[in-house]
């Protein structure tokens, strides 16, 4: 198992991402809320994970043109097409479909790619927005929405053995394909593994689906009400490596110190310390100027102790794109070991 393991943080001075919709025990009927949860005495706003990964595919299809697969839908339930062959985004977000009603046979992936919530760092002291429509005659419609003040944090996996590596095991998550794809296989110059109980697409493809997805990073856009709050969501700080186990172990690097997002460098010392053994290739950290600058002497100060302490892994303390830009060639060229 190895995974691409990914921390980032979000600066979200004045939004409101990701609604829940109506709020029912609002004064006015038509309050929009965030999407919130409660920690101790603290409201915590979050994105879904699958709002992020909405942003992930739309980013991909904008910035490096994937073909995304198509979506079906049947009476109440939605599918795609359910071919990594073909669409890169069922290779690398996964899918799950039935292909025959008479037959009993569902497709089932798990994605290789894997992501918490975006949450905020701090207790959030959300803010109600009034409003009205009053550009038609008549009386002025008023409506309230909510907005906050945060940084978001997050943290992703892409398992690299798993990025265009199907199986037709009969086994929930792991029948990826049957026989009925093999004019698709054949054609993308597939090879056939484990007596053909696993098809894989060659080096060159599975490279370049694994590095547009980290490449993407920098140019991720989505989120709601941007048209009133408008917020770059792409990550102003960065942490990547890849692990040969399926930790994540950066989960814990950013805390509340005393209502600010904060940096814990002593954490994410100890835990490139502490894995030393398991990473297997350097860690690329990322940081917007601007952001939070009061991490960075001591940043660069770990950077340097680690990288005098270890032989087989390093830090590279980097813009957030020269970040992305470095583990890009790090994936590509984990396909040619």
């Amino acid at each position: 198992m190895n995974n691409v393991n990914g921390f980032m943080l979000i600066d979200a001075p004045a939004s409101a991402l990701n609604n829940a919709g109506p709020d029912i025990g609002a004064k006015t009927e038509n309050t929009i809320a965030v999407k919130k949860i409660r920690r101790g005495r603290g409201e915590y706003v979050y994105v879904s994970g699958q709002a992020f990964r909405f942003w992930m595919r739309s980013s991909l299809e904008n910035v490096f043109g994937w073909e995304l697969s198509p979506i079906e839908r049947e009476a109440k339930i939605a599918f795609t097409a359910a071919d990594p062959f073909k669409y890169p985004d069922d290779d690398v977000f996964g899918y799950m479909r039935a292909i025959g009603k008479k037959s009993g046979i569902t497709l089932t992936r798990v994605s290789p790619f894997k992501c918490s919530p975006l949450i905020s760092v701090t207790p959030v002291n959300i803010v109600n927005d009034f409003g009205v429509m009053a550009r038609h005659e008549g009386d002025p419609v008023p409506y309230e929405h909510e907005f906050y003040s945060t940084v978001l944090k997050g943290i992703f996996s892409l398992d690299l053995d798993s990025v265009g590596r199907f199986s037709s095991e009969n086994k929930t998550g792991y029948m990826n394909i049957t026989e009925a794809y093999k004019k698709e296989w054949e054609e993308h110059n597939c090879f056939i593994e484990d007596d053909g109980r696993t098809v894989v697409l060659p080096l060159e493809i599975r490279a370049k689906r694994a590095s547009d997805l980290i490449g993407v990073l920098p140019y991720i856009f989505g989120g709601a009400k941007q048209t009133s709050h408008l917020t770059d969501v792409s990550p102003k700080f960065l942490v990547l490596t890849i692990l040969n186990c399926g930790n994540n172990i950066f989960m814990n690097i950013a805390v509340d110190d005393k209502g600010e997002a904060s940096i814990n460098v002593k954490a994410l010392k100890e835990v490139i310390l502490d894995y030393r053994e398991n990473i297997v290739s350097d860690v690329y950290i990322g940081k917007r100027e601007g952001f939070i600058d009061e991490y960075n002497e001591d940043l660069k100060q770990m950077v340097d102790e680690i990288n005098n302490t270890l032989e087989n892994v390093k830090v590279h303390f980097l813009t957030v794109n020269e970040a992305v830009s470095k583990f890009q060639q790090v994936v590509s060229d984990f396909y040619k070991r």
